[in-house]
């Protein structure tokens, strides 16, 4: 799933090339970033997303898994990873990841994204909030549809 470039960022369907580069943002070695996304990739419930930079090195990804549940009528998406390059936040880099993420669950029929915001990552929340995720249980969700006004 390709969606284009902005402000001199292209976000694109993860590829194996890109292992080295999720493996600096994620943590882990470039063989096993390869080998989750290759098993991702298979999987039709999921998405990886990369951001890259003007040289085409991943500098974003956020990663997405959906799936139906016993309290909504439509699948719910939840973000699995999220992460920008430390010299590159605040760049509006999560906000495009985010946006295209949103996009990717919108096209897979979800109705509702959840994100569970990291222990000990003071900005996670307000960030989340600022991008209308909104307290859900233990998570932060947000509707992807205008006529899914209530969360479950």
């Amino acid at each position: 799933m390709a969606t284009g470039n902005r402000y001199g960022v292209d976000i694109r369907s993860a590829l194996p090339a890109d292992s080295a580069d999720l493996a600096t943002l994620l943590g882990g070695t470039p063989r096993a970033m390869a080998l989750r996304l290759e098993a991702l990739s298979r999987d039709p419930g999921s998405a990886v997303l990369v951001a890259t930079g003007w040289n085409g090195a991943a500098i974003g990804v956020i990663a997405l898994n959906w799936h139906p549940t016993l309290t909504a009528d439509r699948p719910v998406a939840r973000i699995a990873a999220l992460a920008v390059a430390e010299e590159e936040r605040r760049n509006g880099i999560g906000r495009l990841l985010i946006k295209a993420g949103s996009q990717a669950a919108r096209t897979a029929g979800c109705d509702l994204l959840e994100a569970a915001p990291p222990e000990g990552e003071g900005a996670a929340p307000a960030f989340l909030g600022a991008l209308g995720f909104n307290p859900a249980g233990p998570n932060l969700a947000r509707p992807l549809r205008k006529r899914a006004q209530e969360l479950p």
